[in-house]
């Protein structure tokens, strides 16, 4: 399936995102734009793909019960997507989740499991869940699907701004950035992609820097939606084809960007959602027309009580 395809599903359901440019982060050479996605359904971009990958699977046969392994906010979209299409939906999530991504799991009747300590400990539960059950895994990082659907947003960008140079994407399970990436660069082949992983949270950045898959032994970041320590194979082939370079982002710079965005944009978001902006702001050779991409504004409590 295409993004346009994907795009036409997608807009039974969904309007395109705002774009809009930051006048705070322009000037001197530079002009800046948020791509704000934190105004979809569950405060998140995830619902483009799940949206998509469950509409098409649904289509391919019959889907009973769906399951999701989450740090939060897949696990929402998931959820917000089976509601929709009135599928049972069963989440897995680590032990103490954020408190918002899972009350947003819970006020769309979904099932929550918590195993685990990180999301890699979820996704073998949720296997095993699976494996027992027959029921459909919907896996954020492996699904074919669900790039199409995040691709959207490339596209969208392209077609707003055929002018842009750099595209800046938080980069979890890389769903996201295979998916921006492949669609804005079909577009408009010159446009750079950059990357962005939390430094507490490196296994994307070394696994494409050593062309190889790794695993680190944790993952403790505030970014939890960058909270990933196992790098898959396929995804590393995909991200060195794609990513143009990637940048990682300290605990204290993602904090930073969150209040930038908030008092000098006026826009909510969580560590991962403002982790583009985080990497902007560090990187001293940013030139021309960028794209920030501002993911999920799900932000928990003890993130907000840390900057006050």
């Amino acid at each position: 399936m295409t993004v346009d395809a994907a795009r036409a599903l997608l807009a039974r359901h969904l309007a395109p995102t705002p774009l809009v440019r930051a006048a705070s982060l322009s000037g001197r050479g530079r002009d800046v734009f948020l791509k704000i996605e934190t105004g979809l359904p569950t405060g998140s971009f995830k619902v483009r793909g799940a949206l998509y990958s469950l509409s098409v699977n649904a289509a391919r046969r019959p889907i009973e019960q769906v399951v999701a392994a989450s740090t939060g906010n897949h696990g929402a979209a998931v959820a917000w997507a089976a509601a929709l299409l009135g599928v049972r939906a069963t989440i897995f999530l680590p032990a103490s989740p954020n408190p918002v991504k899972a009350a947003r799991i819970r006020d769309l009747r979904a099932r929550i499991i918590e195993q685990g300590v990180d999301l890699s400990a979820a996704i073998d539960g949720a296997y095993e869940y699976t494996a027992r059950t027959g029921a459909f895994f919907l896996h954020d990082a492996i699904d074919p699907d669900i790039p199409v659907g995040a691709g959207t947003i490339g596209a969208e960008i392209v077609d707003a701004l055929p002018a842009v140079d750099t595209i800046y994407v938080p980069m979890g399970d890389t769903a996201l950035v295979r998916g921006v990436a492949a669609a804005a660069k079909a577009r408009r082949p010159s446009a750079a992609v950059v990357g962005v992983v939390a430094e507490n949270a490196p296994a994307y950045a070394l696994a494409w820097a050593r062309n190889a898959a790794l695993e680190t032994p944790t993952a403790e970041t505030i970014a939890d939606g960058l909270a990933v320590r196992r790098a898959l194979a396929p995804n590393v082939a995909a991200i060195r084809a794609l990513v143009d370079d990637v940048k990682m982002v300290s605990e204290a710079e993602l904090r930073d960007a969150i209040e930038l965005l908030m008092t000098r944009e006026q826009v909510i978001a969580e560590p991962a959602g403002a982790a583009a902006t985080a990497a902007f702001l560090k990187d001293e050779r940013a030139s021309g027309v960028s794209v920030l991409l501002v993911t999920g504004r799900n932000l928990a409590p003890d993130v907000v009580r840390a900057r006050n």
